[in-house]
């Protein structure tokens, strides 16, 4: 596990938390721990990751990892604009959405599309993560405002059934219109 001091004495666990837990299980006391000195931003962006590791991980665990470590970019003072890519770039020349597809295995174009759920009310975003509603109709789905988003919430309970993505995208574009 990685660990960081903090100001009071003690210490804030950043990745671990499940050797922690399977330790606790086992009966164990102690586990073995690295103590690293890290900001809040280089914290944050190591808890993604260790996260991102998992084997399984829901569309919106995803979805919110990414905007949390494009925050955390951006504190660094480096652009993490992950929904334009026209506006800057990063020092490396590459924009931060391609260093976090390629430290996530990723391309920067699914990266978008992921961080694109962020924009989901919760309801979609449950029925996302529950794989009612796949992840590419989704993707278009986060595009209508937040009301016609409950909107076909509710039209989608009625009909019992969920959006293909060429629904959806008729649906965006209607919306847009």
């Amino acid at each position: 596990a990685i660990v960081r001091p903090m100001e009071n004495g003690e210490y804030e666990m950043i990745s671990g938390h499940r050797r922690r837990y399977a330790s606790m299980l086992a009966g164990k006391e102690t586990m073995p721990v690295i103590i690293r000195e890290m900001d809040d931003d280089t914290a944050t962006i190591l808890m993604v990751d260790s996260n991102l590791q998992r084997e399984h991980i829901l569309p919106s665990e995803r979805a919110k990892a990414y905007q949390m470590k494009m925050e955390a970019l951006k504190h660094q003072g480096q652009r993490g604009d992950l929904t334009s890519g026209q506006v800057g770039q990063k020092l490396s020349g590459k924009e931060s959405r391609e260093i976090i597809g390629e430290q996530a295995g990723e391309s920067a174009r699914q990266v978008q599309r992921y961080m694109r759920l962020n924009n989901l009310i919760p309801e979609i975003l449950d029925l996302v993560d529950d794989k009612k509603i796949a992840f590419n109709p989704a993707v278009e789905l986060s595009y209508l405002p937040k009301e016609e988003q409950r909107e076909f919430v509710q039209a989608m309970e009625e009909a019992q059934t969920s959006p293909s993505l060429s629904q959806a995208q008729r649906l965006k574009k209607a919306s847009q219109e």
